[in-house]
């Protein structure tokens, strides 16, 4: 006799089957949606499944549709703004799938927009210093990420300039130029006392051998009369060669 608590058998099969038959359904529309060579009506259906799905694991394979480029420029763009109204519209509960995807992804762009729309300024915050941790300034295959990451943190008002010059000044020692002249653009839009003596650093290294970034940075520091802290000296010593159309003036560069 079966008590009373206890589902009966053919209860238990058909829950088995019932859970079995929902992971089959999503493995086939995160294998579909994940597939940049299927028909976009087919991947749009599996984004869809996806949405309906709503699991932590259903948003994360949304959020890998950000991962590839369709051949099809126009459905490859409403795709992926399709995907970014979706799981904006999820709030707080595609944060996990957010955070999750942007700590493997290459391209930063939609990931960072969703984040701002869903998540406070404490929890981006988090992402956004798992990031910075995961990418120490150096040599890597390809910038792209710290490039997003740096151009977005100086667009965003949610912390302050000392704040987003703290984790964006190391990168003025970054292997790729084109990080470092990022990071120098964002400083001259957020002028804190502290890129002073970063960007006269960075700017006096020996290993620096762009004088179009070295140009850059004497700009900045000129235009937003930043002083130079310790490194007064070197910058003196650097006008004499590649920095003559300026001049110091106590402790802060001067255009002549």
């Amino acid at each position: 006799m079966v008590d009373g608590s206890e589902a009966p058998p053919q209860t238990l099969v058909t829950m088995v089957f019932g859970l079995f038959s929902k992971e089959r359904a999503l493995k086939k529309a995160i294998a579909k949606a994940s597939n940049k060579h299927a028909q976009s009506a087919d991947r749009w259906a599996a984004m869809e499944k996806l949405q309906q799905i709503g699991t932590d694991e259903a948003l994360l394979a949304l959020c890998k549709r950000f991962s590839f480029r369709y051949d099809k420029t126009i459905e490859d763009q409403q795709e992926k703004q399709w995907t970014v109204e979706v799981l904006v519209s999820k709030g707080e509960a595609a944060y996990g799938a957010v955070r999750a995807y942007m700590k493997t992804a290459n391209n930063l762009g939609y990931p960072l927009e969703i984040l701002s729309k869903i998540a406070s300024p404490e929890k981006i915050l988090v992402v956004v210093d798992e990031i910075f941790a995961a990418e120490e300034p150096g040599y890597t295959r390809d910038p792209k990420k710290r490039i997003d990451l740096i151009e977005w943190l100086g667009a965003w008002d949610g912390i302050s300039d000392d704040d987003i010059a703290k984790r964006i000044c190391p990168y003025l020692k970054d292997f790729d130029e084109n990080v470092r002249f990022k990071v120098t653009e964002v400083l001259a839009q957020k002028p804190t006392a502290l890129a002073g003596p970063a960007l006269a650093e960075a700017m006096t290294d020996d290993e620096e051998e762009s004088l179009r970034l070295k140009l850059r940075m004497a700009e900045v520091l000129a235009d937003n009369q930043l002083e130079l802290g310790d490194f007064k000296d070197k910058v003196a010593e650097l006008i004499q060669s590649e920095l003559t159309d300026y001049k110091l003036v106590k402790n802060r560069l001067t255009k002549k």
